[in-house]
């Protein structure tokens, strides 16, 4: 009766006896691989070199200072105080330690409430397990450049006045936009971008234990790609996984549409429209025809830079005179919708600059500086 009662079953065993290894092997299993290879201890995280050396002395007695993480997403800001926390408190994480995100709201009513109450509990010096640890609570505050500048100055008296049982880690991409009476009252650590050397270290690692089939030549394509965040690195692998199933190779085309890169194919023959003197309706054609492959324009423009820098046919003052409008259109590509009129203006500019003489273009700008100037101005 007792075990029916607790499984609801008759023959069958309650929860307690049960093993827990299974269950947890499962559970591991449906992780996604950033949580599931999120680095365990502060001697995993990789490169930070000078966060990774304050972190081990206060874990290894020292006081740990209130905390100010900035840099580019992926960077490791998160993996490393959450590796220190459980480090410091090993089974008392959870009591130890309020963690609030972006997610979360963050308004001055946050601050009097949740965090002010957080702080003023009273915890002891040692573990269940009878290990010391610090007498002390950390409250770790992820996307900080996403309060209100309200919140952040209410944050100010609490920092000082607990300072006794809390320490604070503020974690942030942008430094700029955190107040200064804040930025004074941490210990600021910038988190650079991975180098691909370590990034692709990783990903090998995280294929050998998932199994994954997948040519180095096409990781490095992946590793290139994320632009030094580890996160999209390793999302993107998984879901490239994902997409091909079990024991089946990741293809280059797999990375391409899961990253949304624009094939080559697509950029190099834009820019070879614009270097011949094209109708003009072949350049409305193909581009009807790039819009039809959904890709992001910001990204065409990103890899036509790319593509333009890498040219050995193009002399550098071309370069400078097209990379210019380039970026002045894909200025203009984020404030409108409007991605047809912006990838054929900047492939009529172009082929403008390409085609005709310099000073045939100068001698009609200055004509058509004088037909749109307003008399009386001048």
């Amino acid at each position: 009766m007792h075990s029916f009662l607790k499984s609801g079953k008759l023959g069958e065993a309650g929860s307690s006896n049960s093993p827990t290894s299974g269950s947890a092997k499962k559970r591991l299993k449906k992780l996604q691989w950033v949580e599931k290879y999120r680095p365990k201890t502060v001697e995993d995280v990789v490169e930070q070199k000078d966060v990774v050396a304050v972190l081990k002395e206060c874990i290894s007695g020292a006081d740990l200072p209130n905390m100010l993480f900035y840099g580019p997403p992926g960077t490791g800001k998160t993996s490393t105080i959450l590796a220190a926390a459980h480090q410091l408190f090993g089974d008392l994480y959870k009591d130890r330690i309020l963690e609030l995100n972006a997610s979360d709201e963050r308004g001055i009513q946050v601050i009097r409430d949740k965090i002010k109450t957080f702080s003023q509990l009273t915890v002891c010096s040692a573990r269940a397990d009878g290990n010391p640890c610090p007498a002390l609570k950390i409250i770790i505050l992820d996307e900080a450049d996403a309060m209100t500048q309200a919140a952040q100055a209410a944050l100010r008296r609490t920092m000082e006045k607990e300072t006794k049982t809390t320490r604070f880690c503020l974690l942030c991409n942008y430094v700029s936009r955190i107040i200064e009476p804040l930025t004074s009252r941490c210990t600021k650590f910038r988190f650079k971008p991975l180098n691909q050397s370590f990034i692709l270290e990783r990903l090998q690692a995280i294929c050998k234990q998932e199994k994954v089939l997948v040519a180095e030549n096409i990781l490095n394509v992946l590793v290139q790609e994320s632009g030094g965040d580890m996160r999209r690195a390793i999302t993107a692998l998984q879901s490239c996984a994902n997409l091909q199933g079990k024991n089946s190779h990741i293809t280059l085309e797999n990375v391409y549409e899961v990253l949304t890169v624009v094939p080559e194919k697509w950029v190099a023959n834009f820019l070879d429209l614009c270097r011949k003197p094209t109708d003009i309706k072949q350049i409305i054609q193909f581009i009807n025809e790039l819009e039809q492959q959904a890709y992001p324009t910001h990204k065409i423009f990103e890899q036509l830079n790319v593509l333009l820098i890498e040219s050995d046919t193009i002399s550098e003052p071309l370069k400078a005179e097209i990379g210019e409008y380039l970026a002045e259109s894909s200025f203009r590509s984020t404030c409108s919708r409007a991605d047809f009129t912006h990838l054929l203006d900047f492939a009529v500019h172009t082929q403008e600059i390409l085609t005709v003489d310099p000073e045939a273009r100068k001698w009609e700008q200055q004509e058509n500086a004088k037909c749109t100037t307003i008399q009386g101005l001048v």
